[in-house]
C-alpha cells in the first residue's frame, strides 16, 4: 500500500474553482454513506471550503421584506342610524315560537313567529285561490 505525497516546489496562485465544479463536488458529499472529508481531500481543498460551498449553494434565500407603505387614518363614519331613520327592533329570544294559521277546510298553515309578513301574505293570497 503506498501513499501518494505531493510536494509543492514554488509559490501557487489560488486555484479558481468554477460553480459548477463546486456543485459536483458538493452535490457528492450530499450523498449518501459519502465522507466530506474524502471528497475534500481527493479534491485537494480543505474540509472548511467544502463546508462553505455547501452552505453558499444549498442556502435558501428569505423571501423579500415587503415594504412599508404610508397609512392615513380617516374617520368613520357613525353607525348610529340618523333620528328620522327608526331603530331596528331587535327580537332577541331564546327559542323561536311556532304560529299556526287555520285556513278552513282541514287546513292549516305553520310558520316561526318570525316569519317575514310580506312573503306569508302572499302563500295566503294563494292558498285562498285554491
Amino acid at each position: 500500500m503506498s501513499k501518494q505525497i505531493e510536494v509543492i516546489t514554488s509559490v501557487e496562485r489560488r486555484r479558481r474553482w468554477s460553480r459548477e465544479e463546486k456543485e459536483r463536488l458538493v452535490a457528492a458529499t450530499l450523498e449518501p454513506g459519502t465522507s466530506v472529508s474524502e471528497i475534500a481531500r481527493s479534491a485537494g481543498i480543505h474540509v472548511s471550503q467544502l463546508f462553505r460551498w455547501r452552505k453558499q449553494l444549498c442556502e435558501v434565500t428569505a423571501p423579500p421584506v415587503p415594504q412599508l407603505v404610508p397609512v392615513k387614518i380617516a374617520a368613520v363614519p357613525s353607525e348610529r342610524p340618523t333620528p328620522a331613520e327608526p331603530r331596528p327592533v331587535s327580537r332577541s329570544r331564546w327559542k323561536p315560537s311556532m304560529v299556526t294559521i287555520e285556513l278552513g277546510g282541514g287546513r292549516r298553515v305553520r310558520v316561526e313567529s318570525d316569519v317575514d309578513t310580506e312573503a306569508l301574505g302572499r302563500i295566503l293570497d294563494l292558498l285562498e285561490r285554491r
